[in-house]
């Protein structure tokens, strides 16, 4: 595995905590934040609630992408909840160097992007055809995660690609296909990767770094210790094992 060629650590600066510090500040891992990025590939994994996409977002800002999801001709664009990270400013990013370009993929921003897509094809000053990145069309006229998948696929260039939950839009099969190209662009040394993620398939990418959310501190943690991993691995060996238990709990 390639070392990590940007973002190297992460830390809190305690000054620029709020005073009456509610959320994110009150996440149980934020208060002892001192993050290390060793490889190109880093996912977090967790529960839903943990903190993952709030970190994700604060990573998004502090590389200068937007929190909605996007590049950075996408930062006017408002498509997110919220504009800016709460935690971004509250953070200390260390880079070996800096990338010159990144992408925040989240799947729920692919139909604004989409839409962003369609309005530069019929704004008379935006130079170029929009759709020649992606397929030569448009975006709306395939499912989700096709869409997603080829907004993915048209990414060649160096930088810092950030993703939120990538396996929501995607079938198992896309998802290996989603694994192919990141390894395809780890192997040219120019490409860093940070993926919050509920997908065992997707923790699979040989030497990446697995960093748990789930004790109220961010910690390694290795595949087969994740309840990701051992909850699907034990429903497909012995689904009826399981059952018994979903229905007894209903029950």
């Amino acid at each position: 595995m390639e070392p990590a060629p940007y973002l190297r650590r992460l830390t809190l600066r305690p000054e620029k905590v709020p005073d009456a510090a509610g959320f994110p500040f009150d996440l149980p891992f934020v208060r002892d934040l001192d993050l290390a990025f060793g490889t190109a590939v880093t996912f977090f994994v967790g529960e839903n609630g943990s903190g993952k996409s709030t970190l994700v977002e604060a990573v998004a800002e502090l590389c200068r992408l937007p929190v909605a999801g996007g590049g950075r001709n996408e930062l006017s664009d408002a498509h997110a909840p919220h504009l800016r990270s709460e935690l971004a400013p509250a953070l200390r990013a260390s880079f070996a160097r800096t990338p010159r370009d990144g992408y925040f993929f989240r799947a729920e921003f692919q139909a604004h992007f989409a839409s962003l897509l369609e309005q530069r094809r019929q704004d008379p000053d935006f130079l170029g055809d929009p759709y020649a990145r992606y397929g030569g069309r448009s975006l709306h006229t395939r499912s989700h995660g096709e869409a997603f998948l080829e907004v993915f696929l048209s990414w060649v260039r160096p930088g810092i690609v950030l993703m939120d939950e990538p396996e929501s839009a995607l079938s198992p099969q896309r998802q290996l296909t989603l694994l192919a190209h990141m390894a395809k662009l780890v192997a040219g040394g120019d490409v860093q990767f940070i993926v919050a993620t509920h997908s065992p398939i997707l923790l699979t990418f040989p030497e990446a770094t697995l960093l748990g959310f789930d004790d109220g501190r961010i910690a390694p943690v290795a595949l087969e210790q994740t309840a990701h991993y051992q909850i699907t691995k034990g429903i497909l060996d012995a689904p009826e094992r399981y059952w018994q238990h979903l229905l007894r709990d209903e029950d």
